[in-house]
């Protein structure tokens, strides 16, 4: 089973308050090639949002050619790059940005998801910290939800629940955090605590067909056939073309 809701594909802006790579202060301060240059990286925002990615990165070379300095720019091809799947060319992006604006928590997080998708655990959790590590830092709850799914990914169990117990702290509302933290109790067969975070979830309208699915798992190994089925009937009719149903059907409850 996958890891789902992650919505972890980046900052794409600076959304925690910091300035720009001088720290020039307000806007109002910014230079003119600045100002011209944040017009294109909004536009190449929208692009990349919408999944127009060669239309984003030629927003992004337009911004850098009118200010070369400006790490946000920096900061959204790396993003662009990691979606290319040019790992090589996402993480100069990143470092470059952060060699202009050392501070940033946004590129380091970002940095930190691309070298963990790298299998270079050590290092990403150095980027990670870093982030964590700012000051005023609005982001923490998803950079510990980012840092638990990597120490996932390094089979590192205990790490793991400790990062995303504090992103569930800061962040209860938080689909994937509590998904994945069901999703690691089930894997540690503790049942009655992934039933906790599985519950709120599947009552909800953030459900989806991986966590309805661990779900009716849980309730299984938990004997409560009733809530299971009560799960595997929400799972039919909200999501009657997924594999997940289709295991259900099957009965196929230990793939």
């Amino acid at each position: 089973m996958g890891l789902i809701w992650v919505g972890l594909s980046g900052c794409a802006s600076n959304s925690s308050g910091w300035s720009g790579a001088d720290d020039l202060g307000s806007q109002a301060e910014e230079s003119d090639a600045r100002k011209r240059a944040r017009l294109r990286l909004q536009l190449a925002t929208g692009y990349f949002e919408q999944g127009q990615t060669s239309v984003a990165l030629e927003e992004v070379r337009l911004a850098l050619q009118i200010d070369s300095g400006f790490a946000d720019a920096f900061n959204l091809r790396g993003l662009i790059y990691m979606r290319l799947n040019e790992s090589r060319l996402a993480e100069d992006s990143f470092k470059r940005a952060l060699s202009l604006n050392p501070k940033d928590p946004n590129t380091a997080h970002n940095l930190g998801w691309l070298l963990c998708q790298l299998n270079r655990f050590p290092e990403a959790n150095q980027w990670f910290f870093q982030a964590l590590n700012q000051p005023g830092y609005a982001g923490r709850s998803k950079t510990h939800l980012t840092q638990g799914l990597c120490h996932m990914r390094a089979g590192n169990k205990a790490e793991a629940e400790a990062s995303l117990m504090r992103s569930y702290d800061l962040d209860a509302s938080n689909p994937a955090t509590a998904y994945n933290l069901g999703l690691l109790m089930f894997q540690r067969e503790q049942w009655r605590s992934a039933q906790t975070y599985l519950k709120r979830l599947n009552s909800s309208s953030l459900a989806n067909a991986e966590s309805l699915w661990l779900g009716i798992k849980v309730e299984r190994r938990l004997e409560q056939l009733e809530a299971a089925n009560l799960l595997g009937e929400q799972l039919r009719k909200r999501f009657p073309q997924s594999v997940e149903l289709s295991a259900w059907l099957r009965g196929a409850y230990d793939e």
